[in-house]
């Protein structure tokens, strides 16, 4: 079974549908949006696609490998694609020595984590507390300081997910995100085995963002191209 679907169909909620060459996971508030992930072959996929539309609503959108979800738009007059960007995954430990000091916050510390996404990342699609959102890293300064915060979000058993990411704007350049990301990415990799744990930790990037890109990819995350739809 594909990757991404599986990550779907392992969430709370997933309802899932199959024809001969497709399959379409719908899932609400996967990693924010309402998804619809898709796989198979375009022509079957984008007709079990325009099937099950009308029955999950219009806030859902098909999400999948960038190639695959432009080759249904262009059988489905009324989707458009809407956003292409970077699935991001790493399947092996980063086992990075960190600078700064990452750990795991207490639920007490999570009004701080809000702060600081309100200042330095106000669309993050995890905010503490939200649907699907576990538990959050940190660093803080000398002083005690929050100052970079990490996600574990929608993760499954097989697929660690972060999101979240930020740095506070004046300490961006330091190290601080791939201190927290390598320390995350390692703990949600911890104790895999050959048929249990998580095969991988993954993440979603936007390209325009070049300096976070380049984080993880120095981490070693590997890119896979993706693209979500929307209905007109």
């Amino acid at each position: 079974m594909d990757l991404f679907v599986r990550w779907a169909a392992a969430a709370d909620g997933a309802r899932i549908w199959q024809r001969p060459g497709a399959t379409v996971v719908a899932c609400a508030g996967l990693a924010h949006w309402d998804r619809l992930v898709v796989h198979g072959d375009p022509e079957p996929l984008a007709a079990l696609v325009r099937e099950v539309l009308p029955e999950v609503g219009v806030t859902f959108r098909p999400f999948g490998p960038e190639d695959l979800v432009a080759a249904v738009v262009a059988r489905a007059p009324e989707l458009a694609v809407s956003a292409r960007f970077a699935w991001m995954e790493i399947t092996e430990p980063i086992g990075r020595r960190p600078r700064h000091d990452p750990r795991w916050l207490t639920e007490d510390e999570w009004p701080e984590v809000s702060a600081l996404l309100a200042e330095s990342f106000p669309d993050s699609y995890a905010v503490p507390g939200g649907p699907g959102v576990r538990r959050w890293a940190g660093i803080r300064d000398a002083t005690g300081r929050l100052v970079a915060v990490a996600a574990d979000a929608w993760s499954t058993t097989e697929t660690g997910f972060l999101a979240g990411v930020t740095t506070r704007p004046d300490l961006r350049g330091r190290g601080l995100a791939a201190d927290l990301c390598g320390f995350a990415a390692d703990e949600l990799l911890a104790g895999r085995d050959a048929t249990t744990g998580r095969r991988r930790v993954a993440l979603l990037a936007d390209y325009h963002n070049t300096a976070a890109v380049a984080t993880y990819t120095g981490l070693g995350f590997a890119i896979r191209k993706v693209a979500a739809a929307r209905q007109l």
